[in-house]
């Protein structure tokens, strides 16, 4: 006997698999661990994800001279995103310039070299994949659940963090390099967050 009976799908409206942003005491904690354990290289891969707001796929593939000129690391950058085709640009706060520049300075990084070398051989800088082991790492070391969270945190964070203080959904569209507004929206679960937010606010 045949059924007409149709079944959503248990995601249907979800955002399956999105990562949460870190917290910013998360932030502090993996920062704190990495100057402790005198990571030089994580420090700087750490903040500059942070504050580059990119794509994995784009923060590995930066090179010396994407962040410095004239052996100063420059305050903003811009580069051209592999996913859009679109550039899109990042300011380089002073903790994330003094962090880069140390770990320029300990590799021996010259301006056409990627930013972040890869050990392998056949391999010219740090794969996704190397990058979101690494991410496991820093996460794994302050106690919080790897599985949970993961290298879209970090392209999240910051642009949480800014949303939250000005609301400004224009501006983080620019700085995540999304070609529509919606996408942004999406992409942070404002429309949930804010409601949320609204609700836990409004009492009887």
């Amino acid at each position: 006997m045949e059924t007409n009976q149709t079944h959503e799908p248990w995601n249907k409206g979800k955002l399956v698999g999105q990562k949460p942003p870190l917290k910013p005491k998360d932030i502090w904690a993996i920062r704190f661990h990495l100057q402790n354990q005198h990571q030089i290289r994580d420090l700087a891969m750490f903040n500059l994800a942070f504050d580059s707001k990119l794509r994995g796929c784009d923060l590995v593939s930066l090179r010396v001279r994407d962040v410095m000129h004239a052996d100063q690391i420059l305050p903003r950058a811009m580069v051209v995103q592999r996913k859009t085709q679109r550039p899109v640009q990042f300011e380089l706060t002073e903790p994330t310039r003094s962090a880069v520049s140390a770990w320029i300075e300990t590799a021996n990084l010259k301006a056409e070299n990627y930013l972040f070398p890869s050990r392998l051989a056949n391999s010219p800088h740090i794969s996704t994949r190397q990058y979101a082991r690494i991410v496991h790492q820093w996460l794994t070391a302050i106690g919080l659940d790897s599985t949970v969270y993961g290298t879209h945190s970090m392209r999240r964070t910051k642009a949480t963090l800014i949303y939250k203080r000005t609301k400004n959904l224009r501006a983080v569209q620019l700085l995540l390099g999304h070609t529509k507004l919606e996408s942004t929206v999406r992409y942070l679960g404002i429309e949930v967050d804010d409601a949320l937010e609204i609700s836990e606010q409004t009492e009887i």
